[in-house]
């Protein structure tokens, strides 16, 4: 009876996530909206991180810090956060169609009244580049679930000190998912969100499997990466 009760609610969840991203795909054909809902996610994240002074929120830290936001939700849901796509960089994972926009330090077009990245460069070493993200504005908390958000806190106490260096560590960890990627896929290779899915996970493991599979369906055909 219970296996039966969680699956119809997976189910019912699945549902509600698809009405969801339909809602929202409408919202921004009505009103002109240039940025969805995830991209707004993506924005207020990283102003989130910036306005509680989480320290050393170079390129590095912030991948981790998003990859954990997203890899967390899955697990405790069976959908990200933000569902940005995560490669299994030298350094961690990193979502690396953001890492482009950003990685020469230009601040992408729709976040440049909210965002500034600072570049630090090195005279000794000209290859040397390291950004500093700084938030021009508060986040908008609205934008995420309270689930969202408690996770958002908890990242934030318990990596506010840690630096780029140690986070790459805590990312490499042994079977976790960017080892996992690393040492079967190969370096540089796309970090599968079903890694996300341990003992720890919260539902069935085979029902998660189907709702991240359905929720980049939805993504897709909505097409709310854009």
């Amino acid at each position: 009876m219970k296996i039966l009760f969680a699956k119809k609610y997976l189910c019912c969840l699945s549902f509600l996530s698809m009405l969801s991203l339909i809602r929202i795909t409408i919202k921004i054909s009505i009103n002109n909206i240039i940025m969805n809902q995830y991209r707004r996610k993506l924005l207020n994240a990283i102003l989130f991180f910036s306005k509680r002074k989480v320290k050393h929120l170079n390129t590095t830290k912030l991948s981790k810090l998003l990859f954990f936001l997203d890899f967390t939700h899955v697990k405790q849901t069976g959908y990200p956060a933000i569902g940005l796509q995560y490669y299994a960089f030298d350094q961690g994972p990193v979502p690396k169609d953001f890492w482009l926009e950003i990685k020469d330090g230009n601040v992408p077009e729709d976040f440049k009244n909210h965002l500034a990245i600072i570049v630090h460069r090195d005279n000794s070493n000209k290859e040397y580049k390291e950004l500093d993200f700084r938030a021009k504005i508060d986040a908008n908390m609205k934008v995420f679930t309270p689930r969202e958000q408690k996770i958002l806190d908890t990242l934030a106490f318990i990596y506010m000190e840690t630096n780029a260096k140690q986070m790459s560590e805590i990312s490499h960890l042994k079977n976790q998912p960017w080892d996992l990627t690393y040492n079967t896929k190969g370096k540089n290779t796309l970090i599968n969100y079903e890694l996300a899915i341990d003992s720890e996970v919260m539902h069935d493991p085979e029902e998660i499997k189907q709702l991240i599979k359905d929720h980049f369906e939805i993504i897709k055909n909505f097409e709310l990466f854009g």
